[in-house]
C-alpha cells in the first residue's frame, strides 16, 4: 500500500490520526519502539488493527507518518531584526533539533517508511517554508537576500548530510558557519564584493573549544 496522501485530514479521519499518533507516541515511551506491533497501536488508540492497516499499510509507514508529523514546526523562526542573526538562529535551532538522539529517530522513521520519497519532501518542504519566512521578512526590511534553494542547498543539506552519514557532534558554531558560506556565496554570484567577515571557512564538524 503506498502512503497516504500528505494532507491534514478532517472529521473522524483527524480523530483516528489523531488517537493513532497518540497512541505510537505514548507507546513507543513506555516499551520501546522495537516492541512495538499494529495490535498494541489499535488496542490503545480505540479502533481496529484493520483501519491501521488500510490507512497505513504496515507499521514501519505508520512510524514514518508519525515522524514527518512530529519533525513538522511548532512555531515561526525567530525574528531578531536583520537576515543574518535570523539565518545564525533558525539554522542553530535546526540543527539543535535534527541532530537530538529524538530528531534522529524521527528522521530515520520518516526516511524508512518512506518508498516514494513523499515524506522526504514534506520534511524539506517544512525547511523551505521556514526559510522563506525569514527571506520575507528581510525583503521588507529591504535586505539583499540569496534564493532559498540556496539556503538548503547550503545549510540544510550539510546538516542532514552529517546526521544521516558522518554521526559526529555539531554545534552552533556549525550551523553559523555553513549561513556565512550561504551569505559569502549569495555575494559572490550577485557580483558584490565579499566582506571579510563573510569569507567562508572550514570545518570538520567537530565542537570548538
Amino acid at each position: 500500500m503506498s502512503p497516504r496522501p500528505m494532507v491534514r485530514p478532517g472529521g473522524r479521519s483527524a480523530r483516528v490520526q489523531e488517537s493513532v499518533h497518540a497512541a505510537v507516541r505514548e507507546l513507543v515511551e513506555e516499551v520501546g519502539r522495537d516492541a512495538l506491533t499494529v495490535p498494541m497501536v489499535a488496542t490503545r488508540a480505540g479502533v481496529t488493527p484493520s483501519t491501521i492497516y488500510r490507512r497505513w499499510g504496515d507499521l514501519q509507514e505508520l512510524l514514518s507518518d508519525v515522524a514527518v508529523e512530529r519533525l513538522r514546526p511548532e512555531t515561526d523562526p525567530a525574528d531578531l531584526g536583520s537576515l543574518r542573526a535570523d539565518l545564525d538562529a533558525w539554522a542553530e535551532q535546526f540543527l539543535d533539533e535534527m541532530a537530538s538522539p529524538s530528531g534522529r529517530a524521527y528522521i530515520r522513521d520518516a526516511l524508512l517508511g518512506d518508498p516514494d520519497g513523499t515524506h522526504a519532501g514534506q520534511c524539506s518542504a517544512y525547511a523551505a517554508e521556514q526559510i522563506d519566512a525569514v527571506l520575507a521578512r528581510a525583503v521588507q526590511r529591504g535586505e539583499p537576500v540569496p534564493e532559498t534553494e540556496l539556503l538548503i542547498d547550503r545549510v540544510v543539506a550539510p546538516i542532514m548530510y552529517r546526521i544521516l552519514f558522518r554521526p559526529v557532534p555539531l554545534d552552533a558554531a556549525y550551523a553559523r558557519e555553513l549561513v556565512t558560506n550561504a551569505l559569502y556565496a549569495q555575494q559572490f554570484e550577485a557580483g558584490a564584493r565579499p566582506t571579510r567577515a563573510a569569507a567562508p571557512r572550514r570545518s570538520n564538524g567537530k565542537p570548538e573549544n
